[in-house]
């Protein structure tokens, strides 16, 4: 008996089932887990961070998936489709794989002597890895939702850690300083097992915590690093790890100046794994050739040139910059701009006024969004004014921001659409549904 027939009516349910919409720790999801008797035999690859969690987890999947391995690969949140949630070998779960999963959720929660309540992303999570335990894996990546230490995804005892960078967000919940957050994602380490930090300036909370527990930390510049060939046309790289060395490595498929960093962090980690994951050089090479992940630093083909990026915090908007600064000349930037209302919206707005001339700044479809008045408002008293050279719009939706931005740029111009995942997800979708 299916408690409701299709995924849409699951997560329409989910969004309304529990009282709070993010609900931090893991007293009720461990029950429900113990219920479900939830376990994996394979190694547990978890990926936590403030930027970069994503194109880690991209990174890591495409190389283990070139070496032959059956992978299991849980991110978040979605841009359009829930089931990007959940990938196995790559592919997406379908709706029906995922429904099963969803039931034995609920008939271990409803089994409780008393039954609690999850959120939509603990209940998700849950879903999706009793999905991963059913398919006899060889490895599970598992992107925390925030922070780490609370995050529903650290119910699983990880294998090997990874932290991409701790930068400040996500205040309400983790704290207002990088110590207080980097004790927060600190969270994800295990004593005895692989801790890998990507942070070229870790906060000592993240040291102190894994020393504390006896975490094996790998240091970017201490345990590994990256050197890159300046001016060599070829653009190669290499890697230094402990005891690993791979040299005249191309630079991945994902564009930006961050990429390098969030790549030596994932071969950290499977250098680290090495006697249980083995990949060969020529696995690294293509992964690294084959690599996708819409919504970071996207450049799409055709002119005027459209570039899609999810940089909602002000340390992935000054990376932006940077990459926007390295494309060459464009005449007039547009952008589409849409963020949550508890983000930092002038610290975004002060890293990218200097690239973008005209903003098309949107609401979003979500309670937390800003309003396109409170994100002008932030512009304003950034010193962005209306004239022939720049200017500010608001719109009601992102499809809207897009299209206007269209009508107005000529080819030799580019449209960043940036902020939220909302913002993406809205441009992405008035896209498809134009060239369908």
């Amino acid at each position: 008996m299916n408690t409701f027939p299709t995924l849409d009516a699951w997560l329409a349910h989910l969004e309304a089932a529990h009282p709070v919409g993010i609900d931090m720790g893991l007293a009720r999801i461990g029950r429900v887990k113990e219920a479900l008797g939830l376990s994996f035999a394979c190694p547990v690859i978890t990926v936590g961070g403030t930027n970069g969690k994503g194109s880690t987890c991209a990174i890591l999947e495409t190389i283990l998936l070139r070496a032959g391995y059956r992978v299991g690969c849980h991110t978040s949140p979605h841009l359009l489709s829930f089931n990007e949630r959940a990938r196995i070998n790559g592919v997406e779960a379908t709706d029906a794989e995922l429904l099963e999963h969803f039931e034995a959720v609920e008939k271990a929660r409803a089994s409780l002597p008393e039954p609690v309540t999850l959120t939509y992303f603990e209940f998700t999570t849950l879903a999706i890895l009793h999905l991963f335990a059913s398919r006899g894996l060889d490895a599970v990546i598992l992107e925390v939702g925030l922070g780490g230490r609370l995050d529903a995804v650290n119910i699983v005892d990880t294998d090997c850690a990874v932290i991409t960078s701790i930068d400040i967000d996500h205040t309400d919940y983790l704290g207002d300083t990088r110590e207080k957050i980097g004790f927060e994602k600190a969270g994800i380490f295990r004593a005895g097992k692989p801790a890998v930090c990507g942070d070229p300036s870790p906060p000592q909370s993240l040291i102190d915590h894994a020393e504390a527990i006896g975490a094996d930390l790998w240091l970017v510049g201490r345990d590994f690093r990256y050197e890159a060939q300046p001016g060599n046309e070829r653009q190669q790289w290499s890697y230094l790890g402990r005891e690993q060395r791979r040299p005249a490595l191309a630079y991945p498929a994902l564009r930006g100046a961050n990429q390098l960093i969030n790549t030596a962090a994932a071969l950290a980690a499977l250098e680290a794994l090495r006697d249980r994951l083995p990949v060969s050089a020529q696995d690294i090479r293509l992964g690294l050739a084959n690599v996708e992940l819409p919504g970071r630093f996207q450049v799409l083909p055709g002119k005027p040139q459209i570039i899609l990026d999810v940089a909602h915090n002000p340390h992935a908007a000054a990376v932006l910059a940077q990459n926007l600064g390295n494309m060459g000349y464009f005449p007039y930037t547009y952008a589409v701009f849409g963020a949550m209302r508890d983000k930092d919206i002038e610290g975004v707005v002060s890293q990218l006024k200097g690239e973008i001339d005209h903003w098309n700044v949107t609401a979003l479809p979500t309670p937390r969004g800003a309003s396109a008045a409170q994100l002008e408002s932030s512009l304003r008293d950034a010193g962005v004014n209306d004239g022939p050279d720049s200017s500010v719009s608001c719109f009601e939706t992102p499809a809207a921001a897009f299209q206007d931005a269209l009508n107005r740029a000529s080819e030799n111009d580019r449209i960043l659409v940036f902020g939220s995942f909302y913002t993406v997800a809205g441009v992405m979708a008035y896209r498809r549904s134009r060239h369908n």
